[in-house]
This record gives structure tokens, sequence and C-alpha cells, in this order.
């Protein structure tokens, strides 16, 4: 990419914290790649399903075939919403660091779903982004809660991990939620295929609507 689309990429972004995204035809998704040993590439199918439950229920016409991508790049830029899920080790250099953080500031959007045991590294190298805010926990009445979808006790349980109830954390800077993170919930699981992981249809249901709910509050802003 150079430096010219770089900036007209950035830009956007900066306008998009001031005016909200709207669905409109060629928004692409990815997939985070990081460091460290950690499976980011651990539900292939997860986000592609997600984008087609969004196109079907939300009147989005988001393309379908879902990218990954480097946390280090400035294909970052690119993307509206990037999701990154995995099991173990996260490890961001200084660079990557600061590549996330300036995507996250000029009006990109990260939705972390721990596939379990990615906690402690995750917490730790979102740290290296944003060194002074720390994660919260989301109240119930947040309006990522409310889209087109009401969650009123917050996130669904999808799948059991350390037999804890479900927890939405979120990083907001200068006012604006940056990052969603899911915890003891595993949304991207209820996104997979059905015959991953055989949720029943109740579970997966409530897994896609939440999704939903996200890519509605991040690209429409409601």
């Amino acid at each position: 990419m150079n430096m010219v689309k770089l900036k007209t990429v950035i830009i956007g972004f900066i306008l998009v914290g001031l005016f909200s995204f709207k669905p409109t035809k060629g928004y692409e998704f990815a997939v985070l790649k990081y460091n460290g040993g950690g499976d980011w590439y651990s539900n292939p199918s997860a986000l592609p399903n997600l984008v087609k439950f969004c196109n079907e229920n939300l009147n989005t016409t988001i393309n379908p075939a879902v990218k990954d991508v480097d946390v280090g790049s400035v294909e970052l830029f690119n993307y509206p919403f990037i999701h990154m899920t995995g099991h173990g080790n996260v490890v961001f250099s200084a660079n990557e660091a600061e590549n996330l953080r300036k995507y996250l500031i000029g009006g990109g959007f990260l939705h972390i779903s721990d596939n379990y045991g990615m906690d402690k590294f995750v917490r730790t190298e979102m740290k290296k982004v944003f060194p002074e805010i720390e994660f919260i926990e989301l109240p119930f009445n947040h309006k990522i809660y409310h889209q087109k979808y009401n969650f009123n006790k917050g996130l669904p349980k999808i799948h059991e991990h350390d037999n804890k109830a479900p927890q939405g954390f979120g990083l907001e800077y200068e006012g604006r939620l940056v990052c969603f993170y899911d915890f003891e919930c595993d949304l991207g699981d209820g996104w997979e295929d059905e015959a991953v992981h055989n949720d029943s249809k109740e579970a997966r249901t409530k897994a896609f609507q939440m999704g939903a709910n996200i890519v509605q509050y991040v690209l429409i802003g409601e």
C-alpha cells in the first residue's frame, strides 16, 4: 500500500470516529494474526458464518470473503472490524502494539473471543497497546447488548470453561469503545459450523445474535 492510499485509509477511519459507519457494499472483515504460538486460526468458519448471518439478518452487504491480517501490517487499516481468538500465548512486538493502537484510535474495532486459555496473555499484550486504560466490565444496559437483539443479562453462555458466568469487557478510549472482549462465553465457537462443536440450535442462535449486535454497534453506532 502506498503512502497516499494509507493516508486516505487513516483519514477514513478518523472520520469513522466522527461520523458513524453505515453499511455499504464492499466492507471486509478480518481475523487477526499474531505471534507467540497461540492458535489465532482456531475457528476458521466462525467469522465467515457471522458475516453470512449479518448479511441475512441486518441487511448488511459485508464481503463474505474474510481475510487474515497481521497485527503489524498496514493492511489492518482496510478493515473496520477485526476478530481475534485463540487458546494460548499472544505476543505483540512494540511496533505491532503501536500499529494496533493507531488502528483502534483511528476508528477501527477489535473483537476478542477467548477460546479458552488466552486471558492472561491477551490482557498483558493489550496493555502494551493501551497502557493508560484498563479493561472494564460493560454493564448489561450497554448499547452493545441492545441492538437488534436484546441481551438483558449480558453475554450468553455458549461453552463451559471454568464454571464461571460469561463476562463482556471493553476498552474505551476517549469515550469510544474500541475493543470488546468476551470471556467465559466463547462466541467464536458458537459461530463455527454446526458439526464442529455440536452446539444446540439455541446456543448457536444466541451466539450469532450477540455477534450481530457487536457488528451493528460497530458499523452503525446506534
